[in-house]
């Protein structure tokens, strides 16, 4: 068989597989988007992420607004990770009479 003869047999067989690959996926049905069945949970009302809001508001002056101080460092320590240190418990009274 001749060289060009074969690269031309190639070609017709490539674009036959092509054009049916097509024709195939033209004539596929299209699945409608399922739409969701569960209503979006809207995210609830974050009071820090409000207060965040309220000091980026105020600018240069949030730096002396004690109310922004104790937001960034709530943001900060959830941020982190940081639980808020437990409170230790009184020491046991010691019996002086001993």
């Amino acid at each position: 068989m001749d060289g060009k003869l074969l690269a031309r047999l190639g070609a017709i067989v490539f674009v036959a597989v092509a054009v049916t690959a097509t024709a195939i996926e033209m004539t596929r049905k299209q699945d409608a988007p399922a739409s969701p069945s569960a209503r979006q949970l809207q995210p609830e009302r974050d009071p820090l992420r409000e207060s965040q809001r309220r000091c980026q508001q105020l600018g240069q002056q949030a730096a002396s607004d004690p109310e922004c101080l104790r937001v960034w460092a709530e943001t900060r320590d959830r941020f982190l990770g940081n639980a808020p240190m437990p409170v230790a418990p009184a020491a046991p009274a010691t019996a002086e009479g001993r």
